[in-house]
């Protein structure tokens, strides 16, 4: 009955307004306790999620075939294989499972759930089931190339043979190898639907956590599992309690009433240091937040329009002001530290230019500008970026009426083809250009029958077939200083004509309690379960 007690109290905190929120001299003990921004969270099914916020939270509760190395990012570690081997030619790689592998229920897990969950995510065809068909996993041939000899083993034959990091990067260790319990998922099927609407607010996987709640717009509470064969977590619970205004945010943190707090200002950010008991955390992410415009509609059908945006972001004072501390400028869609990345400065080659944009806009035939609406998120630095924008194309004669909704709803509407344009964020789980290249500039079908939504290139309706023939061509370049230079030209081109202004690569940046010791994460990766008191 005391865990009881313990678990209604620290329910009661985690859910109540701010304003009612009893003040406790300190979070529980065996507790990891954040306040962060999850209005994103839509549904909890590996193969549908595409928010980072949702990624972050499901691969803390399900382990794929691997995971990157907390220590070297580009480097990977044993998760639900304990080895693998490669083919000499490539073309062919060999996972060997882990023994005593269990779900949270006691069910051994087996290599026949794995390969099952992993055809399920081409089988639905939600947006994640990209990372396996980019690599020719599709429905026709992923009963031939994905295979489970025995119970412990599964073998993936590849049609070309890609770069092993990008595979292991884009596949093993993405959501898409997850295991699923698929007797309890096909237990509780609707409708052909494979589980879907079972694990919207559930998961039924293997690893360090599972979910115990999820209330929308409230709260995510996680708790150990008893059954993991990997390493235990340090905290047998971590809750994340919703918290949008980043005010709260701080002041629940300087009470004590939270372990972290993960979407600070940058003026909270600034001066939380000198704050008793708080430190301020930091990581470069691969992770870019931009201005995606839809080609498919006026007057961003035109290049030279698209290009005029670049010229009307204010990239050096961001720097100063609205980013400081959670981002760096960069207008290039490939992130610093990823293989083929241009330079900082090269990387970034624009400065606000009213003259230059206008000049831009006549060329279009917008001589006297246009209207149109950007949506804006529920990002602390969103509506501020937007801003500026707005202001500095007023001076061009754009008109840009701001419309602020939450980001599920950003992003419904982004999927949909539903926008003029709108401030979103993307992030990479390959430290490689083609990580971006094959989702910004690639898109293998336009057509809107095709809602190959996890490609921000279909998103907003750019297809070109020379850059398509690029970006392939990229990928499978043997010698690496001319496979650099190929996406070095890429970067150079779309910053030119393609369909997002990038404003940032952002960091991850957060506040925490001293107390709350072990914080541990990447560039592509949080560790919960590293984290002690």
């Amino acid at each position: 009955m005391k865990f009881m007690k313990t678990s209604l109290l620290c329910l009661t905190a985690l859910t109540l307004p701010a304003a009612m929120t009893p003040a406790l001299a300190a979070t529980p003990q065996d507790a990891l306790v954040m306040a962060y921004n999850i209005d994103a969270i839509s549904s909890f099914d590996p193969a549908q999620i595409a928010e980072v916020v949702t990624d972050e939270i499901v691969m803390n509760t399900c382990d794929a075939l691997v995971n990157y190395d907390p220590e070297d990012e580009a480097s990977f570690v044993p998760a639900l294989a304990e080895s693998w081997d490669v083919s000499d030619d490539g073309l062919q790689i060999t996972f060997h499972l882990k023994d005593d592998i269990v779900f949270p229920d006691g069910t051994p897990g087996t290599a026949d759930d794995l390969l099952w969950s992993m055809k399920r995510v081409v089988n639905l065809g939600f947006g994640n089931s990209a990372s396996l068909t980019e690599y020719g996993f599709t429905k026709e041939t992923i009963d031939d190339l994905i295979t489970a000899p025995d119970d412990s083993t599964i073998v993936m034959k590849l049609d070309k043979p890609y770069p092993l990091n990008l595979v292991l990067a884009s596949v093993a260790a993405n959501r898409v190898s997850v295991m699923l319990n698929r007797a309890e998922v096909e237990a509780n099927e609707k409708d052909g639907d494979l589980g879907n609407a079972y694990l919207q607010d559930r998961t039924a996987c293997v690893g360090p956590y599972h979910l115990a709640r999820w209330n929308p717009g409230e709260a995510v509470i996680l708790e150990a599992n008893e059954n993991y064969n990997g390493p235990k977590p340090n905290l047998s619970r971590v809750m994340i309690r919703h918290v949008v205004e980043t005010g709260t945010q701080r002041l629940l943190l300087e009470k004590g009433d939270i372990d972290i707090a993960r979407n600070l200002a940058p003026e909270d950010l600034a001066e939380l240091p000198d704050a008793e008991g708080v430190e301020v955390v930091r990581t470069l992410i691969p992770s870019m937040f931009y201005m995606g415009m839809n080609a498919q509609e006026k007057p961003f059908d035109d290049p030279k329009v698209r290009l005029a945006m670049r010229y009307l972001i204010d990239y050096q004072g961001l720097s100063k002001t609205v980013i400081d501390g959670v981002g760096v400028a960069r207008a290039s869609f490939v992130p610093l530290g990823s293989f083929g990345a241009l330079d900082e400065a090269a990387g970034e080659p624009f400065s606000l230019d009213i003259d230059k944009a206008k000049a831009l806009l006549a060329e279009a035939g917008y001589p006297d500008g246009f209207e149109v609406t950007l949506l804006v998120g529920s990002h602390p630095y969103g509506t501020p970026i937007a801003q500026q924008i707005q202001q500095a194309a007023s001076q061009a004669g754009i008109t840009f009426n701001i419309e602020r909704m939450s980001n599920a709803q950003l992003y419904s509407r982004n999927r949909g083809r539903d926008f003029q344009a709108a401030l979103l964020g993307f992030k990479t789980n390959v430290p490689d250009a083609n990580g971006m290249a094959s989702r910004f500039v690639y898109n293998p079908d336009n057509s809107f029958d095709a809602k190959l939504t996890q490609y921000p290139a279909w998103r907003s309706g750019y297809f070109d077939e020379e850059m398509n023939a690029r970006v392939q061509a990229a990928l499978f370049e043997k010698d690496p200083q001319k496979r650099a230079e190929m996406y070095h030209a890429l970067q150079e081109d779309i910053m030119q004509q393609g369909p997002m202004a990038y404003v940032m690569q952002t960091m991850n940046s957060a506040a925490k309690r001293e107390t709350l010791h072990d914080w541990t994460w990447n560039g592509f990766r949080i560790y919960y379960g590293k984290a002690t008191k």
